[in-house]
């Protein structure tokens, strides 16, 4: 007998199947990120680093405290290291990203422009290594933290996700692990040293800082010194 060639509405069902899981994958990774940013509104989450190091059993240590048991010291350091205008912004410093992207037009290197919203969305739901489509998806998920919670607790979780050593998560495991003590009791040398160490956290050792690296965090001093009143949205007076 001679086999009966496929219908067309038989050829079309594995495409249609297709086509509802691929519906489903992307409302699932539209609609994951907003979900899990109200969730961590109440509940201390993980970065994505961290969840890479869990699921090749490497060690982590990371101790989630309240903003109000790490040093204003380090708040008022990391504010005016990593984004000075962290309390006007709207998760993204349009200005500086409009520079950015126009000396990338001009073949030159782009550099910085991440403000700490920016980070902690990366932190929070993307990769490590740079790249274009890393640094495009960062700005919408900026803008949907920045919506969704206050300033206060994004830095809440910022400080409690950001690498500060191989494994070293968060102020209080970093004050613990370099300097012995709890965050809440952190210098304001301290402070400037583990906050100039964010850009370079498996290379900086804020406990026995390069020549560099404490130039940089005596500079972050004077910075701090002269700041002003730009870290009003997260610390009082």
């Amino acid at each position: 007998m001679a086999r009966k060639k496929p219908t067309k509405s038989a050829a079309r069902g594995p495409l249609r199947s297709f086509r509802k899981w691929a519906i489903r994958i992307v409302l699932v990774l539209v609609l994951l990120p907003p979900v899990l940013t109200v969730l961590y509104s109440v509940v201390p989450p993980v970065s994505t680093l961290m969840i890479g190091r869990y699921a090749q059993f490497l060690w982590v240590d990371r101790q989630w405290v309240p903003l109000e048991e790490i040093s204003p010291h380090l708040v008022r350091s990391v504010i005016t290291s990593e984004d000075s205008g962290y309390c006007e912004n709207d998760g993204v410093e349009w200005g500086a990203l409009q520079k950015q992207v126009e000396a990338l037009s001009e073949g030159e290197r782009p550099r910085g422009a991440s403000t700490i919203t920016m980070q902690t969305a990366k932190n929070l739901f993307l990769w490590g290594d740079r790249s274009y489509l890393r640094k495009g998806l960062e700005l919408p998920l900026a803008l949907m933290l920045d919506a969704i919670l206050t300033k206060r607790r994004i830095m809440e979780i910022y400080l409690n996700i950001a690498e500060w050593g191989e494994g070293i998560f968060g102020a209080e495991a970093a004050a613990q692990a370099w300097f012995g003590k709890t965050a809440k009791d952190l210098t304001r040398t301290e402070a400037a040293r583990l906050a100039t160490a964010l850009p370079n956290p498996l290379g900086r050792n804020p406990a026995k800082p390069s020549s560099g690296h404490r130039r940089l965090a005596a500079t972050n001093l004077a910075r701090v010194k002269g700041a002003g009143p730009i870290f009003g949205c997260v610390l009082d007076g």
